[in-house]
């Protein structure tokens, strides 16, 4: 038997409310996966739902300047950064639907400078690993 996902109680799928249920399961369809994330939230309903609003505002919104897959890499290359193997993991699953590009998600995660993207996507992560890592200096 594995390790459990998480210190909380992890409700089952058919014990979550309606709204929670089927957000897991659109996510599952879309991804290929559930993220042990959403269901280590789900034991506590409104916590789960005011965090997967933040995550909508930030990752789901349309328009802006940064496409859903500008911004799935920034958070996969911050990740990498920082070492969460979870996100990077993760993230990185969503990023290769995202970029229709198999490959971007572990370039991105171990060296963008090298990555196959476009030199306005490295300026991008340049930014964003800054703001991570060294935000005074800025």
């Amino acid at each position: 038997m594995g390790h459990p996902i998480s210190r909380y109680p992890v409700p089952a799928l058919a014990d979550l409310d309606d709204d929670i249920r089927r957000r897991i399961l659109e996510v599952q369809d879309k991804a290929g996966f559930v993220p042990n994330v959403f269901l280590a939230l789900a034991h506590r309903p409104d916590e789960f739902r005011a965090f997967f609003a933040y995550h909508d505002a930030l990752m789901d919104k349309d328009g802006g300047n940064l496409s859903k897959a500008d911004r799935e890499m920034i958070v996969v290359a911050t990740s990498g950064a920082n070492g969460c193997l979870y996100c990077v993991v993760a993230h990185g699953a969503v990023l290769r639907i995202y970029a229709k590009n198999p490959r971007v998600a572990d370039q991105v995660a171990v060296n963008y400078r090298k990555a196959e993207i476009t030199p306005r996507q490295k300026a991008m992560l340049a930014f964003a690993l800054k703001v991570a890592t060294d935000s005074a200096s800025l």
